[in-house]
């Protein structure tokens, strides 16, 4: 279900909270969700299309169109939907060098 541009989530409640950062904002997830499903339950696109001002959601789903990159606050890029959400992960939606 799709509420307000938003995911809602309508079963697993019971697992563990896990904190992350996304663009310098604190959002929560469940232990075991991917990056990915914690970006959008949290009501934030993946990222924008680099040829263009549209938000992405990722594509397959499944890391092999490589849609769903997202860089770390240490550098390192990761694939949001084949990547489990950790706590205190440090996460934006822009590539470094649009850093400030």
């Amino acid at each position: 279900m799709i509420t307000a541009g938003r995911i809602v989530r309508l079963a697993e409640r019971g697992r563990a909270g896990v904190r992350f950062f996304l663009d310098g904002e604190m959002h929560s997830a469940l232990a075991g969700d991917t990056v990915l499903t914690a970006m959008l339950a949290a009501g934030h696109a993946l990222r924008t299309s680099e040829f263009g001002p549209e938000p992405r959601a990722g594509f397959c789903l499944m890391g092999a169109c490589q849609d769903c990159w997202v860089w770390q606050d240490e550098g390192p890029r990761l694939r949001a939907c084949s990547t489990p959400v950790a706590e205190g992960m440090r996460l934006r939606t822009t590539p470094p060098e649009h850093w400030p």
